[in-house]
């Protein structure tokens, strides 16, 4: 099930995928991608030919990739947490897309995936990490018209999420939707999810990052769109 809500929610963005490319066509391989889910970047960079090892906790999330994957040797998977991985080899590039930076739980947590990060870089090698400083808050109040849903149909079962709020609680935004299945005999089941995003910015992550022995090495932007905020892409070096 997770693989449909994660496909669902995140697999229709591509405003930022060019960038990838262009750092991976830049910097090398291999690539090292992290919450890699079920493919969306890590697939998009073995297409333009690039070796890549997407890492994700969720291991039916990279049992997906793998599938999806068919074999090709330019694609490997490595199940851990991105506050505490050793994979015993380093890479070129590390890129961090949306907003998974800010789902490590603070400081503490990001200083952790700082310091694995580094470790697993080659000389000269560079760490992309996206993040949003500020998202736009709304609630839907009861009976009012909300953000038209998500909506997947799969063997005539039909998943849809709908956003029903962003809110501020102070250290970061709280983003909360309503996901809804009806199957064949038309029953629905609901509920609500909530995803917590830590506040960051980009001179903050640059500080930590230089506390973690990276060092700053520019920022890029990927554009708004009408469904997704836009992000800023905080590049470090070893």
């Amino acid at each position: 099930m997770s693989v449909i809500w994660h496909d669902l929610e995140c697999g229709g963005y591509a405003e930022d995928l060019a960038l990838w490319r262009e750092l991976a066509d830049r910097h090398g391989d291999p690539v090292l991608d992290v919450g890699a889910g079920t493919g969306r970047t890590t697939l998009e960079l073995a297409r333009a030919g690039h070796r890549v090892t997407g890492l994700d906790r969720d291991p039916e999330l990279l049992a997906e990739l793998r599938r999806r994957a068919g074999g090709d040797e330019l694609v490997d998977t490595a199940p851990a947490d991105a506050r505490e991985f050793a994979l015993g080899r380093r890479f070129a590039l590390c890129i961090v897309p949306m907003q998974t930076i800010q789902l490590l739980g603070g400081t503490g947590g990001r200083l952790a995936f700082l310091g694995c990060a580094r470790e697993h870089l080659l000389a000269g090698g560079v760490l992309a990490i996206a993040l949003a400083d500020e998202l736009d808050l709304f609630e839907v109040a009861e009976g009012a018209p909300s953000p038209l849903p998500d909506v997947y149909e799969l063997d005539g079962v039909v998943y849809s999420s709908r956003p029903t709020a962003v809110r501020d609680d102070g250290d970061g935004f709280v983003l909360e939707r309503n996901r809804e299945i009806v199957t064949l005999d038309g029953s629905l089941s609901a509920t609500r999810d909530r995803i917590r995003l830590d506040r960051l910015n980009a001179a903050q992550l640059e500080r930590e990052a230089v506390t973690a022995g990276l060092r700053p090495a520019g920022r890029e932007q990927i554009p708004a769109t009408s469904d997704y905020v836009g992000s800023v892409v905080v590049i470090l070096s070893v």
